[in-house]
């Protein structure tokens, strides 16, 4: 038999004590695409950074064309030729394009002086070969998720290595940067390069890999060929159970007095005239493709940008336009597409960052007790399922799914009115994503008004009672849950004229 090109064998790792991977191995043949599954927190995670020296494993043995790997340094497997391509960006906000893509191997053409008409053209082949449109030199800070993600592509392919591990890849993605990047895959399989492929979206593992490997709780579960495992098995060797399917809302809401009102919010270049309404109890999707505006009518609702002209209010009360405070005080909270840079302070404990909407506010009181924000931490914990060792560990420790609850837990501490949610499920597993329908739910009952922003589109079918449609910076229609189909949604988010839904004026 041939020599695999990545053996790993019995691979364990503990955090203090609490055990992420426990005796995992794994092969993978050169121009297979092996798909790697679990719920959050079951060590995938873990399992990439071990492969990649982010983190040393304490026991087990990685071997590449069957030679050692020495495990615990990124340079090492680097130049074994495994690259991965990590879920949350690792890049540096406040570089360009190009450094981003060459930083810390940077062509050089003499001591000190670095080679940087080679990097522009080189970037500029990658990003075109991923048919991506960037200004070079513009910092990623200023650049969309998307953009952004797509530069962190560009800079695992320009390593030309032998295994590619991508965690995620299209959970920010267009739907044409996805076939772009399934293109560009199958381009990479055909010339022999071996791709550990981890993502939630069931259609794209089903779609690509020829295996797949599910780890849960830390251990090795199965290894299986996709063609002898279905969906719903593959969910129960995930989660260990069988997850009751997903219901729509009952057609029958009550629904109480408006909320949100958005008047005529523009900014010119970005969106214009968006108008909508979102009452107490109800659930509101906003739907359209990546670049419609979505994230940015979100954002100037709350205050962190300035319409240029609109009006939003709270309940009847008119609220002040750029003010982030005044939002929180008004009852309105935005939990932010961007977890990591937006929504958490990852450095910071589970407990601290539960309460970051609330420390110094009236109702914790004019003195801080510890015994007040303790309860307020434990009961968020236990009410979101929030699976920790403990409140004073840093948020950075938790998985994906976990750090999504804490995002949406700390404005729950507010006890606001109006919630904004700005692609919740991203790079959430199905269990932890079936948790987050169950919260939301729950909170629409209570007489939340949500207005829900997702780019995925059974999500919203889901969930939503109503659902609006942007293109172009621009509300094309509404849909109601009745009305809503995918392919309606698709139609008005692509704006094409023989849509035969009624279109917004």
């Amino acid at each position: 038999m041939n020599t695999p090109f990545l053996q790993v064998s019995g691979l364990s790792k503990a955090y203090n004590g609490i055990p992420a991977l426990s005796g995992v191995s794994i092969d993978i043949e050169p121009g297979e695409l092996h798909a790697l599954m679990g719920e959050n927190g079951a060590g995938k995670s873990t399992l990439i950074k071990c492969l990649s020296g982010v983190v040393r494993p304490d026991g087990g043995e990685v071997r590449v064309n069957g030679v050692a790997v020495s495990l615990g340094d990124i340079r090492a497997s680097e130049t074994a030729g495994i690259v991965a391509l990590h879920q949350e960006s690792t890049a540096f906000a406040h570089l360009n394009a190009i450094d981003n893509i060459f930083v810390g191997r940077e062509p050089r053409i003499g001591p000190g002086l670095l080679d940087r008409p080679r990097m522009r053209r080189e970037a500029q082949a990658l990003l075109d070969r991923l048919g991506e449109k960037i200004d070079l030199d513009r910092p990623l800070e200023e650049l969309s998720l998307a953009q952004r993600q797509m530069v962190g592509i560009a800079r695992a392919l320009s390593h030309k290595s032998g295994l590619l591990i991508m965690d995620e890849p299209t959970a920010s993605l267009s739907a044409r940067e996805t076939e772009t990047l399934f293109r560009i895959i199958r381009q990479l399989q055909s010339e022999g390069v071996a791709i550990l492929y981890v993502s939630h979206r069931m259609e794209e593992v089903f779609a690509l890999s020829s295996r797949v490997t599910i780890l849960r709780d830390g251990k090795l579960v199965d290894t299986r060929p996709i063609a002898d495992v279905s969906r719903d098995e593959l969910v129960k060797l995930m989660v260990g159970r069988e997850l009751l399917a997903e219901e729509s809302r009952e057609s029958t809401v009550t629904l109480g007095e408006v909320m949100l009102d958005v008047r005529g919010l523009t900014r010119p270049g970005v969106f214009q005239d968006i108008s909508l309404s979102v009452r107490a109890g109800e659930i509101v999707g906003l739907a359209g493709l990546v670049g419609a505006g979505r994230s940015e009518v979100a954002a100037s609702i709350f205050g962190v940008d300035r319409p240029a002209s609109g009006a939003v209010s709270i309940a009847g009360k008119p609220l002040p336009a750029g003010s982030i405070p005044k939002s929180i005080g008004c009852g309105l909270a935005l939990v932010p597409e961007d977890r990591q840079h937006q929504g958490l302070v990852l450095p910071l404990t589970v407990g601290t960052n539960l309460l970051l909407t609330v420390l110094g506010s009236p109702s914790m009181g004019a003195l801080r007790s510890s015994d007040k924000e303790n309860k307020v931490v434990a009961d968020l914990m236990r009410d979101l399922s929030v699976k920790a060792a403990g409140p004073g560990i840093a948020a950075n420790t938790l998985s994906g799914g976990n750090q999504q609850k804490l995002a949406l837990g700390k404005w729950l501490a507010a006890a606001p009115r109006v919630l904004i949610l700005d692609e919740p499920t991203r790079g959430v597993d199905v269990g932890a994503k079936a948790d987050v329908y169950r919260i939301i739910r729950q909170l629409a009952k209570d007489g939340m008004a949500t207005l829900l922003i997702s780019s995925d589109l059974p999500e919203l079918l889901t969930l939503s009672d109503r659902i609006l449609v942007m293109s172009q910076g621009r509300i094309r229609g509404e849909l109601t849950r009745a009305e809503a189909t995918e392919e309606k949604i698709l139609a008005l988010a692509l704006h094409t004229e023989n849509s035969s839904v009624k279109v917004v004026a």
